[in-house]
This record gives C-alpha cells, sequence and structure tokens, in this order.
C-alpha cells in the first residue's frame, strides 16, 4: 500500500515527501527554502556558486526564518578548468559580445572552486543535510558529516551511481531521470557525453531495487500524480525543480519564469553551449546559433565562466535569448505563479485524493 509518510519523511524530518531541488545560480533564495521547509517540505539551498561568505549569510538567514531541518547542495566534481582553445570558443562568442554590448573581456580566466570551503561551513553552521551533484563526498568528508549527525544525499542518474553513492556512505540518493531540468548528476561524461539518458519511470525502480538507502525520484514531476507515481515506483520522496522555479519566493529572472509559461514538453533541449556539461533548457537563439556554428563549448566549468558576462547582460537587458533557460520537460504544467507552499498543498491534496 502506498503511503504518504516515509521513512525518508521520518529521518529528514520532513512532513510531507517533497524537496525543492538545491538549484545554483540564484533561484533558491533564503525565502524560498524556509518557506518550502516551513510547509512541510524539504528546502534546499543551492550553493555551488556562492562565495563561501554570501553562502554563510545564505544559511543564516534561513537558519532565521526557520527551525525546520532544510538542505545545502554543493558540488562534487572533479573536473579541472581547460581554456585551451579559448581563443577559439572566444570568436564564436564575438558576435553575441557585440550584440550585448560586452566591451572588456579578459585575457585569461579561472573558475572558482569553493567546494571544500563550503562543506566547512555546512559543519561549522550545523546544516542537517548536505546534498552533492557531480559525485561523492571524499571518505574524509563523509566520516566529518557522519560524526556530526549530519545527513547526505547524492544525485545520480544511473544504476551504478546509486551504488557508488552507498557504498561511499550516503543516507539516499536522488533519482534524476533525464526528463529533469539544468544540470543532472552524471558523474562521469566519458561514457555518457550527453549525461545518462534514462527516464525517471525506468531509473527509479532500478535503483530502488538496486540499494538498501531510500531513493528520491526527480525529472519530470510537478503535481500530486507524479508524487503518487514515483512513490509506487519505490521511491520515499520527490524532488522537484522546474516546479519551484516559478514560485514567488523564487530569485529566478522573470524573463525565465514567463519563458517556463510560455512552453512546452516539446520546447527544452540538451545543451553544452552555456557551461559545458550538459543541461536541459528552453531551446533559445544562443543555443541554436551557437551549436550551428559547430564550435564545441569548453568543457566544465570553462565554459560556464566564460559565459557568466553574456548570460549576466541579457539578463540585465531581459532578454531571454541569451539567458539560460533551464527547465524540465513538464512545463506545460506550470501556467502560473504561486507561493511554496501553496505548491505544496496543491501537490498534497491531489495525492491524497489519488491515494483515497
Amino acid at each position: 500500500m502506498i503511503s504518504l509518510e516515509t521513512e525518508l519523511c521520518r529521518l529528514f524530518g520532513m512532513a510531507y515527501p517533497i524537496i525543492q531541488a538545491g538549484m545554483a545560480g540564484g533561484s533558491t533564495t533564503p525565502e524560498l527554502v524556509s518557506a518550502v521547509s516551513e510547509a512541510g517540505g524539504l528546502g534546499t539551498l543551492g550553493a555551488a556558486y556562492l562565495a563561501p561568505e554570501a553562502m554563510k549569510d545564505a544559511i543564516t538567514e534561513i537558519q532565521l526564518r526557520t527551525e525546520k531541518p532544510f538542505a545545502v547542495n554543493i558540488f562534487a566534481s572533479h573536473e579541472k578548468d581547460d581554456f585551451s582553445r579559448l581563443d577559439e570558443v572566444q570568436k564564436a562568442l564575438t558576435p553575441f559580445h557585440s550584440e550585448l554590448k560586452i566591451e572588456k573581456l579578459q585575457s585569461s580566466y579561472a573558475s572558482s572552486d569553493w567546494s571544500a570551503a563550503q562543506f566547512e561551513i555546512c559543519i561549522e553552521k550545523g546544516v542537517p543535510i548536505i546534498s552533492t551533484a557531480f559525485g561523492c563526498l571524499s571518505k574524509q568528508q563523509m566520516d566529518i558529516a557522519k560524526a556530526q549527525g549530519v545527513k547526505t544525499v547524492v544525485m545520480v542518474t544511473t544504476v551504478k551511481e546509486a551504488q557508488q553513492a552507498e557504498q561511499a556512505g550516503a543516507d539516499a540518493v536522488v533519482a534524476q531521470g533525464s526528463e529533469a531540468g539544468g544540470h543532472r548528476s552524471t558523474f562521469s561524461l566519458e561514457r555518457h557525453p550527453q549525461g545518462a539518458l534514462i527516464g525517471t519511470m525506468s531509473l527509479v525502480p532500478q535503483i530502488a531495487d538496486a540499494v538498501a538507502i531510500p531513493v528520491i525520484a526527480a525529472g519530470g514531476i510537478a503535481d500530486g500524480r507524479g508524487l503518487v507515481s514515483s512513490l509506487a515506483l519505490g521511491a520515499q520522496a520527490v524532488q522537484l525543480g522546474t516546479r519551484f522555479l516559478t514560485a514567488r519566493e523564487a530569485g529566478t529572472h522573470r524573463a525565465h519564469k514567463q519563458a517556463i509559461f510560455d512552453s512546452d514538453e516539446e520546447s527544452t533541449v540538451i545543451t553544452k553551449v552555456f557551461s559545458g556539461r550538459p543541461a536541459r533548457g528552453i531551446k533559445n537563439r544562443f543555443i541554436e546559433e551557437f551549436e550551428k556554428g559547430e564550435i564545441a563549448p569548453l568543457p566544465f566549468p570553462s565554459q560556464n565562466t566564460i559565459t557568466k558576462d553574456l548570460r549576466a547582460a541579457a539578463a540585465k537587458n531581459n532578454d531571454p535569448a541569451f539567458m539560460s533557460l533551464w527547465a524540465g520537460q513538464s512545463t506545460r504544467m506550470l501556467t502560473d505563479e504561486q507561493g511554496a507552499a501553496d505548491i505544496i498543498g496543491a501537490i498534497m491534496e491531489q495525492a491524497q485524493k489519488i491515494l483515497s
């Protein structure tokens, strides 16, 4: 029998099996994270691109807003900068720079890697749950987390990755289907250059059968039907990203929200042109024209670093044609802006009706 009260809810202190994804880049504001947790779900701060002091401030604000559990998501990637083709890629970006009036380009770049410091801040600030993307915490970090009573979650895209996370000591895994928006957590792109492309409905039960720790379903889930279906497949909770991008408390750019509302199930593509790592977003002019030029982007995180100015200028100009409009495949189901509590309430109400 399917129950909305799961072992994971008890483990993480949630009233409802709903987790807001830790999306880096500014959408997961302290207001959103705390509102989700206050409403009975689990809010997650997407901290991967936050400088240490900004991360500390955000965690402090969340703790002032709620006494409920929340999570912080950081990168566990071992990918290093590679700017060996910088001149070639900069030439491909020149027309976009000119159009957006970006004149002062750097002659050299270096991507920030704050992951070690971010982990230390989580421990220092008493963050109850840490989730990771692109890999697992190191053994030393995992030992520290366990000694401090911190729960850990690893986002995965294959059964093998889930087993690796379990062996590393994770308390739960997020099974990210190919429908998911933004970057999915494929550990290595050598075998899967576009990220592992296993759909949520196929991935969740196979991971649930392969590991003993709780599984969280993610990818294309936006309502109570998706929640109930995920629980039936063996998950103990769902993680929603795109659904919360449109929340009133989210820091998502207004043009990004509108692009989601204007899109449908055919609007998104998987692309590397913004960051160098495969990510699902709404197809726009930048994706179309860069890919048409047949110049490969730099690998992650280098491509992400050199397109930062372009994305910032586009956001300032309210121009979605050059913004990274991350979104999953269920955008037709999202029609208006709601508060986080209303989103969770609607999902739970629909799920309870289905199960009654």
